[in-house]
């Protein structure tokens, strides 16, 4: 998919990923030759139409299901809101008011979840424990004769760890309760097929696959009724006002076939260099991984490293050409650690070291070596400036990661 940019180690990949060529080329006849609005009647307009209702059946396909259950959105949040606000509405008209989830969901679902309480909905959210895996025992634990929704992440943004999606779905559809799953960070990096998984709701976003911006998709298992979030024209079966962003769509469909085609070999590659990465991090001192070793997606390394701030570690290694992100929030202007990351057990001071390494199919050994080395001398040299961790070292503090 190219060179790396002014030899920049990219290792952001949960945040966003670069788009393929094969993507982009898939995108350019739809700006340049068949532009029309699908909803036109004239010939241009039919051209795009037929375009738009054949890529449909391309994602489908992906994904196993019926086209007419394929509905295109803006990307995974706008699939969340709508896929949860009308689980929990259609719920309601059979004085079904109540929701699992888990308490280190994405904020696209919390969110909407706070925003269902107000509205007198009760929200349970599951522990996750130090694994940060939710079991489907839990699960039955939890449902009630209310219950009109279980919403659990396929896989987590932050700590990368895969849920039981298809045990906890195959509970949900035999207790007759909705299953919806954030999906965003699985989609073309494991398995996903909705039919075996028995989900009834399932969001994805392009850009986590290489593909466009912007972009994404709700699934949703015919006879479920769709709230509408926007009103306005009948585009997607009335359920999803706005003229399609066809160039995106065809964009995300090209680097969804593309992503699913490579995931056997893909995969083994990249677990292979996420796995040379946890050891050499491993041997930091007084460092540890986030989530299970074993469940957790192919490119996804989340460490904490005691006595050090995430924010100062991000800017140095910013300085060293490698681009990363922290599980902790003080990066975006908040003092909060993650909530991930607190969910999983971890207390304030060790959340705020975090660091989180999301590898691609472009990531090398080298860069992977380079990581290592750059990321075990940028948290000596922090430790070195730290009064925390001078008082860890000379005893009046007690170490928490041994």
């Amino acid at each position: 998919m190219g060179e790396k940019e002014d030899n920049v180690i990219y290792l952001d990949n949960a945040a966003t990923t670069k788009m393929s060529r094969t993507a982009i080329e898939a995108m350019l006849p739809y700006m340049n030759d068949i532009y029309a609005n699908p909803s036109s009647l004239h010939t241009p307009g039919q051209k795009a139409k037929e375009a738009l209702e054949l890529v449909r059946e391309r994602v489908a396909t992906v994904l196993g299901c019926e086209p007419r259950e394929i509905y295109f959105t803006s990307g995974g949040s706008e699939a969340d809101n709508q896929a949860i606000l009308s689980a929990a509405r259609q719920g309601a008209r059979w004085g079904k008011r109540h929701i699992i989830s888990t308490a280190f969901e994405h904020h696209a679902v919390l969110h909407t979840l706070e925003k269902l309480q107000e509205e007198g909905f009760e929200v349970t959210l599951l522990p996750v424990g130090e694994e940060g895996i939710v079991t489907p025992e839990q699960v039955a634990e939890a449902i009630r004769g209310d219950t009109a929704l279980v919403s659990v992440m396929y896989a987590n943004n932050e700590i990368g760890t895969i849920q039981p999606i298809g045990e906890i779905g195959k509970l949900c559809r035999e207790r007759g309760v909705l299953f919806h799953t954030d999906a965003v960070q699985a989609v073309g990096h494991i398995p996903v097929n909705v039919v075996t998984d028995r989900v009834d709701l399932l969001s994805l976003s392009a850009h986590k696959f290489h593909g466009p911006k912007g972009v994404g998709v709700l699934y949703a298992r015919k006879g479920i009724r769709l709230q509408n979030l926007i009103h306005g024209g009948a585009q997607e079966r009335g359920k999803r006002a706005g003229t399609e962003n066809l160039p995106a769509i065809m964009g995300m469909a090209a680097a969804l076939e593309e992503a699913v085609l490579k995931l056997p070999f893909q995969s083994k590659q990249v677990a292979d260099l996420r796995d040379r990465l946890i050891d050499g991090l491993s041997r930091i001192p007084h460092s540890v991984l986030n989530g299970s070793r074993t469940s957790r997606l192919p490119g996804n390394v989340s460490f904490c490293f005691e006595g050090i701030e995430g924010e100062s570690l991000l800017l140095l290694l910013d300085d060293r050409g490698i681009a990363a992100s922290s599980g902790s929030a003080c990066t975006s202007g908040s003092l909060d650690p993650s909530h991930v990351l607190l969910a999983i057990g971890r207390v304030h001071d060790v959340a705020h070291g975090s660091l989180r390494l999301t590898l691609s199919d472009e990531t090398t050994e080298k860069d992977v070596d380079t990581t290592i080395a750059a990321v075990t001398d940028v948290v000596a040299h922090l430790r070195s400036m730290s009064p925390v961790w001078r008082d860890l070292e000379s005893g009046k503090k007690e170490f928490i990661i041994k």
